[in-house]
This record gives C-alpha cells, structure tokens and sequence, in this order.
C-alpha cells in the first residue's frame, strides 16, 4: 500500500477524532472488570466468589446478548424520526423478552439444572452465583435501552456524548463497589452484580438525557418513501441478534467446559481476571466497528482510510497486550493490580500470552463485520459467528479430553483459534462485497 496522500492524512485524522470517544467507552467499560475483579480477590472467599462472579456474568452476557447489536442498527438505520420510533418500539419488546427469560431461569428447575447438572458447578460457586443473577435482573433491559440511544448519539456525531454516559457508569459502578466492599457484609459476587447493576442503569438514564437534542432533530420521514417495516428490520437484525447471541454464548460454552477440565476452579478463578485484561485491548476494536459503519460510506468511499487506520490500531493493541503478558509487568498486573496469589497468577500466565494475538484479530473481525453491514449482508456475519463459536468447542474439547492442559489454558487456545476461523471465513464474502461496489 502507498503513502498516505495529505487528504487521506486529512482523513485519518477525521477517523481518530471520531473514534477516540468510543474508544473511550469501550476502555471504561474495560476496566470494571479489572476493578471488581481485584475487590473480589480481596473480599473473603476470594476464589469461590471470583468464580461465582464469572460464572454470573457469562450468563448475564449471554441473556442480553439479542439487544447487542441495537446501537449498529440505529446507527445504520434511523434515517428519520419515523423509524427511530419504530426502532425504540422494537428495542423494547426485545427488552421485554430478555428480562422474562432471566426470570424464568431463576424461578424455575432451569437454573439448577443448567448449573449442577450440565455444567457441573460446585455447589458453594451455584449458590453465590444464582443471588448474583438476581442482582443482575435490570442488567439486560438497561442494556438495550442505553444502546438505543448511543446509536442514536453516534449516528448525530456526538459521539463524546457516549463517552460521557460511560463515565456516569463508572463512576457509579466503583461508588457502589467502593461503599459495599467497605461495609465488607456481602459475598465478592454479590458486590459485583449490585456494582454492574447500579452503573448499567445509571448510564441508560444518562444516555437517554443526553440523546433528547438528537432524537428532536431526526428528519420528518419522506412520504413519498416506503415506511421501513417490522418485517424488514426483522429481516435486517436477525443476523445481527443471532451474531451477538452466538458470540457470547462462547462465555458459558467456555464456563461449561471448565468444569470438565484439570485444575477447573482455578480456571474458573482466573479467567475473569484473563478475559478482564483481554477485553481491554479488545475494546478498541468493538468501537471501530461502529465508526467504520457511520464513516464508510454507502458505495464504501472510504475503504483505504478505513484500512489504514485498523492496521494502525490491531498494532498498537495488541503490541500493549503484548507488553504486559511477555514482560515482568505481567506479575505487576496479575498480583498486584488483580490481587491474584502467587499461585493464581502463573497460572494465568499461559493462557493470557496466548491470548495476547486476539485485539488485532478483533479488529480485523469489527472491519469485516462494518463492512457487510454497510452493504446489508449481515447473514454472513451470522455463519462466521457460527464457525467461530463451533470452533471453540472443538478445540475445547481436544485441549481438554485429548491433551489434558489445563482448563484455563485450553480456553486461550479455543478463544484465538475459533477467531482465526470467523475472520477467514470472512474473506469470501467481503471480496464478493467489494467486487460487486
């Protein structure tokens, strides 16, 4: 690839200021893991607890996971106030379904089912963990509701406005975590739900404040244009809520596993703190996924700059994750940042230096996906997520039963090799997409 002329330099520069806000975002969010992680670890219990709160969480991911893909959806979709409406009225009852769905796994045999039976969680992890989801309850619906309006945000350019709702969570997030870990009368688990859960709501109410000037100046619909329907938004997000769904269902297909593995507590321990300091680096890459959407253009002018750019940051974060888990900053980090014993943080380092490849491949798979929905080929994205979650499975299951590594480490093996599976599955349809521009 050439040198950059001055006005794609012009452009790169466009990119970053348009991107550093939701990159923001998603470092913030980052670091709640970190953060509750290392209250836990220090709270009584320390390993059962930090379990639990994994255990909590993947299911708490996987049950909002339908509502994910809302801000993409916005973003590319509500062109005018008429279908904002009927976007919100979709986000809604999608919200809806989630929240009873979370509620009849509680309330039901389901739970203990699940838990005990099929992924074979010790009984003291079940018990912290069911509380846990109980805390979560709002979790799901707060959920979509924020990422309706950062969509909405992002698609008006102001994008520091999402940056600002994240803030609001953070900062209520590590009050209530703060208040509660003092007060020291609550298990770590519990503490880390009521902390997700108090700063996830906080930020939906802020998101929707701020998003009150954006949603007054969408455009009164065309009429002499066809209404977007229910159908085609059906048809248009299904992909994308089975993407998302699929997606997270790696975080229990993964907890499932671990339970048959060597050494399954510890892993269970560690891999909130291992997927804590992943997704840190991974976050830029899910931000670029929307800028890519909102910059590209429909005829995908932009590609070049858009390129130049990812290339630069699958650099840089995976060079700083790179940084800490093959350098002796991995014992700062691990022991003294995440509050890991000595025991606990070698044995997270294995997986978490496999692990260090995943950010640049994140932000090949966010290009890619941006790119498919820009030309409204989102079914594909669905079969890569489909492979890519397959493959998980499959390279669990051979780390596992056929190798015997140790659980935590068969996780970093099967997250980095179904990726590389989802991003060359890909490359078909992106180069049919671009051909045919």
């Amino acid at each position: 690839m050439s040198e950059p002329t001055e006005t794609e330099k012009l452009r790169q520069r466009k990119i970053l200021v348009f991107f550093l806000p939701l990159a923001a975002t998603w470092m913030m969010m980052a670091v709640e893991g970190p953060f509750l992680a290392a209250i836990i670890a220090r709270l009584p219990d320390p390993k059962f607890n930090l379990a639990a709160h994994g255990v909590a969480f993947a299911f708490a991911i996987i049950i909002e996971s339908p509502v994910i893909m809302i801000m993409s959806a916005v973003t590319a979709l509500a062109e005018d106030r008429r279908r904002f409406a009927r976007l919100r009225r979709f986000t809604f009852m999608m919200n809806g379904g989630i929240t009873l769905f979370q509620l009849l796994l509680l309330l039901t045999p389901a739970y203990a089912w699940l838990t005990r039976d099929v992924m074979g969680i010790p009984d003291e992890v079940r018990e912290l963990t069911r509380v846990a989801l109980w805390i979560l309850l709002p979790w799901p619906g707060a959920i979509g509701y924020r990422r309706l309006y950062q969509g909405l945000l992002i698609r008006s350019d102001l994008t520091r406005r999402v940056a600002y709702g994240t803030v609001v969570r953070l900062l209520t997030m590590a009050s209530v975590g703060s208040l509660l870990f003092e007060g020291g009368r609550l298990p770590g688990a519990w503490v880390g739900a009521s902390a997700l859960s108090a700063g996830v709501c906080a930020e939906a109410l802020a998101s929707r404040f701020m998003s009150r000037q954006a949603e007054a100046r969408l455009p009164e619909p065309d009429p002499t244009r066809i209404p977007m329907s229910y159908a085609y938004m059906f048809r248009f997000y299904l992909p994308l809520a089975l993407t998302s769904t699929i997606s997270l269902a790696a975080h229990p297909l993964v907890t499932f596993f671990m339970g048959q593995a060597a050494f399954s507590l510890e892993s269970l321990a560690v891999l909130p703190v291992i997927n804590s300091l992943s997704f840190i680096f991974r976050s830029p890459a899910l931000a670029y996924q929307d800028v890519v959407i909102a910059l590209m253009g429909e005829r995908f002018d932009h590609l070049r700059g858009i390129l130049i750019f990812a290339a630069g940051l699958a650099a840089t974060v995976t060079g700083g994750m790179a940084l800490i888990t093959w350098t002796p900053l991995s014992g700062f980090w691990f022991g003294t940042v995440s509050g890991l014993d000595p025991q606990l943080t070698s044995f997270a380092l294995v997986p978490a230096r496999i692990l260090s490849v995943l950010p640049a491949l994140s932000v090949v798979l966010s290009v890619q996906r941006a790119l498919l929905v820009v030309g409204r080929r989102t079914e594909a994205i669905t079969g890569a997520t489909l492979i890519e979650l397959l493959g998980i499975a499959g390279f669990l299951w051979l780390c596992i039963h056929e190798l015997g590594l140790p659980g935590a480490t068969c996780a970093g093996t099967a997250y980095l090799g179904g990726r590389v599976l989802s991003n060359s599955f890909l490359m078909r349809p992106i180069a049919q997409l671009l051909k045919r521009a």
